[in-house]
């Protein structure tokens, strides 16, 4: 598996997408955030995602230089369609019009619809965090064809609805949340199969309900499980929730309509926390909460506590020196895209 370098990733991934219709900007957001989700240790959500972006893009289900718009608007809320757009650039807007407006109302949310795939949530409540408010953000699929089974069910009923938070903190890492309400992300699946590699017992079920570690299961009428192990129906609890904000309050539905596209709805909410405490005093505290957390005395077998949002840290510094490590499957698609573009030569993808 050849070992790449972010910048390079990105002129790679941006040029692709430009390539296949995708604007300037569209072209950077999604390049920026996949390979950001690649430093993060996210390969799941990273450059393995750009050639289904682009087969979506043919498909007609991604709407290159599509205008996002506001349905409804008061001083605290927005309601925005993305008109198929790329998700990372739509969402991205949404928080950035949320950010906006929680510096007068302290307090701001929005929901978006109609929009692509978003990459990693946790980028959208992080872009809350830089400017020294509290981020939260959740997202489902919309209908389409669903990849988790109710806790003490056998068949794909719910997304993988991921949630995120991030914080603000006077630390070097930051202190954010950022997991997928099931055992784990779809596409950690696609990447184990693209590997080669089998997956621990506890992440999916086949067609028949039983527990495998064959990931190439799951396109065969597997499913994820939620998270929580024989715990379950906390994961499946939280997935119902994402699913009533994202998929209910946006108006998309539940359910799944096969013909549909990939559509992420998505709440994001954002707290100005000046408006609670002073923000240097809040992110002081945070700091030394995480350092608390970390200070405890470490159980058998493990390497230490990590405060949320810290191991993703450490894994973008190691990758941003050493590269990022591409799996063969993902890296001969974008030499056959670079080819079918005309950019192998000047992409030197040969």
């Amino acid at each position: 598996m050849p070992m790449v370098q972010a910048d390079r990733l990105m002129q790679i991934g941006a040029a692709l997408l430009r390539a296949a219709g995708a604007t300037e900007e569209e072209a950077s957001a999604v390049a920026v955030g996949c390979v950001n989700a690649n430093l993060a240790g996210h390969d799941s959500h990273g450059v393995i995602a750009i050639p289904a972006y682009i087969d979506r893009i043919k498909a007609g289900h991604i709407v290159p230089g599509a205008k996002w718009t506001i349905v409804q608007e008061s001083p605290t809320t927005t309601v925005i369609d993305g008109h198929w757009g790329f998700g990372f650039h739509v969402n991205a807007k949404a928080m950035a019009l949320t950010i906006e407006k929680a510096k007068t109302a302290n307090v701001a949310a929005c929901t978006v619809f109609r929009q692509s795939h978003v990459g990693r949530l946790a980028a959208y409540p992080l872009m809350a965090m830089r400017a020294g408010m509290i981020g939260i953000a959740a997202a489902d699929s919309g209908r389409s064809p669903k990849h988790v089974a109710p806790f003490g069910g056998r068949e794909a009923r719910l997304g993988t609805n991921p949630i995120s938070i991030a914080v603000p903190s006077d630390l070097e890492a930051p202190f954010y949340l950022d997991m997928a309400t099931s055992a784990v992300a779809a596409g950690k699946i696609a990447l184990s199969v693209a590997r080669g590699e089998q997956i621990p017992q506890g992440w999916i079920i086949d067609a028949e309900g039983r527990h495998t570690t064959d990931p190439t299961q799951y396109r065969k009428g597997g499913a994820l499980l939620p998270l929580g192990g024989s715990e379950g129906y906390k994961g499946s609890g939280l997935a119902a929730m994402v699913e009533v904000l994202c998929g209910l309050l946006t108006g998309l539905g539940f359910g799944v309509e096969p013909t549909g596209r990939h559509n992420d709805g998505c709440f994001m909410a954002v707290f100005n926390v000046a408006a609670f405490r002073p923000l240097k005093d809040f992110e002081k505290e945070v700091g030394e909460f995480a350092r608390y957390l970390k200070s405890t005395p470490p159980s058998e077998g493990s390497p230490g506590v990590f405060y949320p949002g810290e191991i993703e840290h450490i894994r973008e510094q190691q990758r941003r020196r050493d590269g990022i490590e591409i799996e063969d499957a993902t890296w001969d698609k974008l030499k056959a895209l670079a080819t079918d573009y005309k950019l192998a030569t000047d992409l030197d993808l040969k």
